[in-house]
């Protein structure tokens, strides 16, 4: 099953998402990617930080959003609460695509402890998924 997660920037929960997925999936046969509406600035080093607390390699490539990659997608999880589902309702109809949404807020401060709660809370929506599709 191919997997993408989106974003709105492709900075921070889309990428963990995507890192997480790929650590703890043991299955081949799986795969993600991540990408966000806009690519967006270059990851600072307050989310690098935080990434690297939990032994993730963030992909360091800020990727936008394509036709090639909502093709590619078996499931389409939305890890954002700013990024409207109704923008994928032709892809859902049309492709016959599963989406779904986390709806995960964005952090923008430097507080490490936030962003870490925010790591923990994909970690096991990621492990929920994992056991879904296993």
């Amino acid at each position: 099953m191919n997997i993408l997660f989106i974003c709105k920037w492709n900075r921070f929960r889309s990428k963990v998402a995507e890192a997480i997925f790929n650590k703890l999936n043991k299955n081949p046969s799986n795969k993600a990617k991540s990408a966000g509406l806009i690519a967006g600035s270059p990851l600072d080093k307050d989310i690098l930080n935080a990434a690297k607390k939990f032994e993730l390699k963030l992909p360091r490539k800020r990727q936008g959003l394509s036709h090639k990659l909502l093709m590619w997608a078996d499931e389409i999880i939305i890890v954002a609460s700013d990024v409207p589902i109704s923008i994928f309702e032709d892809i859902k109809n049309n492709d016959k695509k599963k989406i779904v949404n986390w709806n995960i807020v964005d952090y923008y401060g430097h507080d490490n402890t936030h962003r870490e709660k925010l790591i923990e809370s994909i970690k096991s929506k990621i492990e929920l998924l994992l056991k879904e599709i296993s």
